[in-house]
């Protein structure tokens, strides 16, 4: 099923492995979509705030993302920017992210939606999904290696199996009829 138009704004809580909460403002942006948002959080005992704003390409892969963070450690900002593979993280080229096509910020639950949307994944497929993975205390970007497999739906939601073998990390994410997360175990369940 394709999914619909994206609502004006979406948000999550994070509960589990942080406690938080995030919102993100979405609409069209030239040829694309433009998806600004927060996320505060307090994790490991530590409290965090992230804002973002990130401009895809009609195909919903990452034109540009210019992310802050302020933690006890201090304020920073980055800008990643990619032409279609090749990445610069703040004006330096940043070979280690050379192929790909996402930004996926370990702060927010809707960078989740992106590659989802890009593949277009039938059921039964699967696909590997590389991002330039942004940590959310200290804006770190690193290469992720993430596979994305379309299971059978549940009623209206899209689920998928998510494997992010660096962190031995794998779950079921489900989305709704806007290709949004709606249920991320152990991490955010949608709030609006």
């Amino acid at each position: 099923m394709p999914f619909r138009d994206l609502p004006h704004f979406a948000a999550w809580q994070h509960r589990d492995a942080r406690n938080g909460f995030e919102v993100v403002f979405l609409e069209p942006h030239g040829d694309g979509y433009l998806a600004e948002g927060n996320t505060a959080a307090v994790e490991d005992g530590e409290g965090w705030a992230v804002h973002y704003a990130i401009a895809l390409r009609p195909d919903w892969s990452t034109r540009r993302a210019r992310v802050w963070a302020r933690s006890a450690s201090g304020t920073r900002d980055l800008t990643l920017e990619t032409d279609r593979g090749g990445w610069s993280i703040d004006g330096r080229p940043a070979g280690q992210l050379d192929g790909c096509l996402d930004v996926d910020l370990e702060s927010s639950s809707l960078t989740n939606a992106f590659p989802v949307h890009r593949l277009g994944l039938e059921v039964g497929a699967a696909a590997d999904a590389p991002a330039a993975y942004v940590r959310a205390s200290d804006l770190r970007v690193e290469r992720l290696e993430q596979r994305y497999v379309r299971l059978d739906d549940d009623g209206k939601l899209q689920r998928y199996r998510y494997t992010a073998p660096s962190f031995g990390f794998e779950t079921r994410l489900a989305y709704d009829e806007h290709g949004l997360v709606v249920d991320y175990p152990g991490v955010a369940v949608r709030a609006g």
